[in-house]
Order: C-alpha cells, then structure tokens, then sequence
C-alpha cells in the first residue's frame, strides 16, 4: 500500500497541514506513544488522514521542552482534533483520546471507533478479534504490517519505516469507516455505534482522573484480613484433620487449603456428600449441615480478599497523582456492560473495611449516584406486565409488592422471608432460575419453590410472555436485542443439545435485559459529562460500577452536582408503558459514607 504523506516538524508546516485537513469530513486518527501509560509515556507522533492526504505530526519538535499542553504552536492541532466538523475515525480511539487529553489538554470531538464498530457488529459471537490488522483483514481482505508498533518511538530521530507506519495506520481509517458503516447500517447498529462513539471521551477523562486510595488505611485492613485467613486456616485445619486419610503421630496432618482434590478427599473422608467441584454455589447449600463446608467457604471468602485485594492493588497507584487508574473496556461482556482490570475496581467487596480506604482528596467529597432496582424496571417496561408496571409507578417496594400477590397477602402483611424469598424469584426470573435453582437458593423443597414460581406466574403473566416471546424471537432471528437495537446473537438458541439450548435461551431472557440497562448507564455517563462541561465544574467522574457512577466532587459544587447527576440519569432512557426510571445520590468523604 503506497501513501503520500507529509511529515511536520515545525508550527508553520502544522498551521498549514490542519487548514489542509480542516475541510475533511472524515480524518483518520491516530497516536503513537513511548508507553502504553499517559502517566509514564510521551506522546510522540499524531497522525491524520483523509485517505488521500496523510500528515504525521512529530510532537517532539514541539514543546520547547516544557508542556506541550502549553505550547501555542500547537494550538491549531488542538482545535482540528477538538472540532466536531470532522470526524474523527480512530481503533480503540479511548487509548488515542486518552493521551491527546493528557498531553494536548484538549478533548476530541466527533469520535468513531472501528473498534467498537467491529465489536458490536460480531454481537457476541467471540471467534473473532478485533485489532486493527485483523479488522482490515476481514473487511478489507487485505494485510495490515504492524512490526513497527512495539519499535523506540522515543528515538530522536524516528526511521523512514516507522514515519510510514504511522502514516499508513491513519491513512486506512476512512476505508475502514466505510466498510465497517456498511454493515452497522445494514445491520440496525447506528444508535448503538453512537452511542458508544460518544462515551469514548468520557471514558478516556474517567480513566485519567482515576480513584484516590488512602495507602495507610489499606495496609491497615490488610493486616487484619491476614489475621482473619490464619485463624479461618488454623480452624479448618483442625475440622479437615479426621478427614485425612494418614494421620500423624506428631500432632495434627494439615493438606494444602487451596488443593480441591486434597481438600475434597477430606470432606469424602468425613461423609459430607461432595458435588463434582467444589465451587462456592455448588457448596453452599451444604453449609448449613456441615460446620466444615460452612467453614471452608469463610477460609475461601477471606483469602481470595487477601489474593485478590492484597498489596498488589497498591501497586496500582500512580505516583504522580496518588490514585488508581484503572483500565475500563466499555464493550466488556455480549450484552454491552463494561469490564474493568488493572486492577479491577468494579469488584472491590462491599465491606466497610474496603470501602472506607476509597476516599476523596482533603477539600472534596465522593458523591455516589445509582439506579433504583433498574434490571426489574426494565422488565417491568419491556414485558408491560400490568401489576408490576403498577408497583413501579406507586411507589412500591417491588419485592414487598412481589411478595403481597405470590403469598395472596396485604402488602403491610409481608414478612422479612416473604420479602427476601420474592427478591429471590424477582432477579432469579430474569437470569432463567426454575424451582431446582429456587430451592437450594433459599433452602426449601422443591415443591415449595415451584409453588412460588407458579403464583409468581399467575400474577405476572406478563413476564412469562416476555420470555416465550423472546425466546421465539431468537429462534426465528438467531439474536436478540435490547431497546436501542444492540443486539446479541444465539446461534445454539436451536441446538439439540439441551444443556446448550438452555444456555441459549437463559441468555435470550436476560440479554435485553442486562443489555438495555447498559446502554442506560452509558447514556447517562454521556449525558452527565456533557453537562458537567457545559457548567465548566472541576467535579470529576471517575468510576462506573454497573448502574452506579462515582465523582470526585469539590465540597462547594456538591449541591449543583447532584440534582444535575440525577437529571440526567433519569432522562437517560425512558422505559416502555412509562415506567419510572429513579436514581438515588449521596455524598460522603468515602465510598462507605457515601452510599
């Protein structure tokens, strides 16, 4: 592939190469950088392309070894890469975003992202990658070389072959956009890509403002998580010890805690009837009976807090801001949710002790905001089932209300185990949990749960329908999808396989579902930046776990912050047979306090 391509080192060459581009409706974009992290890293090189016309930007010529942020020189590339005329057509365009916005302190405006493109086209089928060269590949049918992209960008003077690289990289990106658009349209996709494209720089500032950790306060809870692992070890040592097969003449036979087939051997040899794993749900309707499976299951609880959240987290600390910027991959899972790693902040446990080290600065606040029961709204909305669109729009505690129809009682009748066996059906109903799932769930027969399902059936019909509608659904079209078209498909929704069918159909329910409540929060987090920005706040969002978003506030912007937070979540998007969409808000000076 032969390209012209021009290389610009100096503040004329680059005043002139963005009036070039600036009447461009698509440039391809793209970045290179001395390391993956914006923290640690430069940024080298940014390129741009209307497919015909390349322009490799060498940012080491500018700066004047200060700040490129800010260096005026620049000022042009700034307002090209900020402008909202010309497309901006980048893959994985959160790594590019991310390190402009640090660098060049400027956001990006009118994002397309080929790689989520090609995401939301496969619509969760997992046999194929997504990379550049394999996105060209399969679009393009053409090979894309990329053994220039881990060479010295930091090199003070860049080869020819890796200026060409760089050049060739922004170049295909219109190409690209067109193909890939083919099939979004074709497809039902454009609303979804949207979407996606305009929570990229949202999720690139996220990213960068990352979440303070108090060091001192982590090391303290993990001292006593060590404690609590050596006591919980030394206990289940001593039940597990009659269960070994050679006992030892000096004192007690202690096996490795964290082998299952020494750790089930033990449990055979002591008569607890073991399942064939020894995994936590597949062990827990046995902790009742057993003291040492119940025991197990703390030893396990304790000491994957102590693996899981251990020191390592605090590696994660950047030194030059004190907090964890974690990595978040917005199309994490099929149904469009998000995923996060390094480390993973989504999954730090609820207990105080965790919650409490995740604080803000001195002179600021956390404000926590969060759907309401948003899944079973969602329901609700989608299969239009009358008694429970009701309850929604009352007021009512779903699961109280839930609880009133299944046991035939008045809602002010409703006991604590009404209450928590009706939460039970509620969120097991959608994620396709029969009376076997039912029962060992809450512990009671299986005639008692089928009981409960079967009355919860009777007074929501609604729901039933939904799920035979949809499963029909996605056994005439190979897919669902959720209410703004993203869709998912089930290519073993008609598989002979029943294990397999099942799989199928437990995801054809839930899909929409979990899909449709992603899509919401991702409007929401959309939404809430744009305003945030538009009111010039310092406030800074810089967490989303599911159907909450985290901000790290300044204490005098807390009021104006929080009704605005609310506005915009609850306007996201509005559910079918108007059923109410309902947030809550609290601030704190940590993550406990605030919730």
């Amino acid at each position: 592939m032969e390209i012209y391509f021009q290389l610009v080192r100096d503040a004329e060459g680059l005043r002139s190469a963005c009036e070039e581009l600036g009447n461009a409706r698509f440039l391809g974009f793209d970045v290179e950088t001395t390391d993956l992290d914006p923290y640690k890293g430069d940024l080298r090189l940014v390129q741009l392309s209307d497919g015909a016309n390349t322009k490799v930007i060498d940012l080491k010529a500018f700066g004047g070894g200060g700040s490129l942020a800010a260096d005026p020189a620049l000022d042009p590339l700034r307002e090209l890469l900020a402008s909202a005329k010309q497309t901006k057509i980048a893959h994985n365009a959160k790594f590019d975003t991310k390190w402009v916005r640090h660098h060049l302190g400027t956001e990006v405006g009118g994002i397309y992202d080929t790689y989520l493109a090609s995401i939301l086209i496969s619509a969760g089928e997992g046999e194929r990658r997504h990379g550049l060269a394999d996105v060209v590949q399969y679009f393009l049918g053409r090979t894309l070389d990329k053994s220039e992209q881990v060479s010295d960008w930091g090199a003070d003077e860049l080869s020819q072959s890796q200026v060409e690289y760089a050049a060739k990289d922004a170049a295909i990106m219109p190409e690209v956009r067109e193909k890939l658009e083919e099939r979004i349209t074709a497809d039902g996709l454009t609303e979804v890509l949207r979407l996606e494209n305009e929570c990229v720089m949202p999720i690139a500032e996220m990213e960068l403002n990352g979440f303070y950790l108090d060091r001192e306060r982590w090391q303290e809870q993990l001292d006593k998580v060590r404690v609590l692992q050596k006591k919980a070890g030394d206990e289940l040592q001593d039940m597990l010890a009659a269960g070994v097969a050679q006992a030892s003449l000096f004192g007690r036979t202690e096996i490795n805690l964290d082998s299952q087939a020494q750790v089930t051997d033990a449990l055979l040899n002591l008569g607890v009837p073991m399942p064939n794993t020894t995994r936590a749900w597949e062990l827990q309707p046995l902790a009742e009976k057993y003291p040492v499976v119940a025991k197990l299951l703390e030893y396990r609880s304790v000491a994957k807090a102590a693996q899981s959240f251990g020191d390592n987290i605090l590696e994660f600390i950047e030194p030059k801001t004190g907090r964890i910027h974690a990595d978040f991959r917005q199309i994490g899972a099929p149904t469009g949710r998000f995923s996060c790693s390094s480390p993973n902040l989504q999954q730090i446990p609820h207990e105080a002790e965790y919650r409490r080290c995740f604080r803000a600065p001195d002179g600021r606040k956390l404000v926590i905001a969060d759907y309401s029961q948003i899944e079973l709204r969602i329901v609700a909305g989608i299969s239009g089932d009358p008694n429970m669109c009701q309850a929604f729009k009352d007021g009512t505690d779903i699961h109280t209300a839930t609880a009133a129809r299944v046991y035939n009682v008045p809602v002010e009748e409703v006991t604590k185990e009404m209450r928590y066996k009706a939460k039970s059906v509620n969120f097991g109903i959608i994620y396709g949990q029969g009376a076997f799932g039912l029962a060992d769930n809450l512990g009671i027969s299986r005639t008692e749960a089928k009981e409960i399902i079967d009355n919860y059936k009777k007074e929501f019909p609604g729901i039933q329908q939904y799920m035979d509608n949809t499963i029909n659904f996605a056994r005439e079209q190979g897919y669902v999808e959720t209410l703004m078209g993203r869709k998912r498909w089930l290519r073993d929704i008609n598989s002979s396989n029943f294990t397999v069918r099942g799989f199928a159909e437990r995801n054809a329910i839930n899909s929409p579902i979990q899909g449709t409540a992603a899509d919401m929060i991702k409007l929401a987090m959309q939404k809430v930046h744009a305003a945030m920005k538009k009111a010039k706040m310092k406030s800074r969002m810089i967490l989303q776990v599911h159907d909450e978003l985290v901000f790290d506030a300044l204490k005098t912007e807390v009021h104006e912050l929080k009704p605005l937070i609310l506005e915009n979540m609850e306007s996201a998007l509005l559910l079918p047979n108007e059923v109410p969409v309902i947030a809550e808000c609290g601030e704190g000076k940590n993550w406990l306090e605030a919730h």
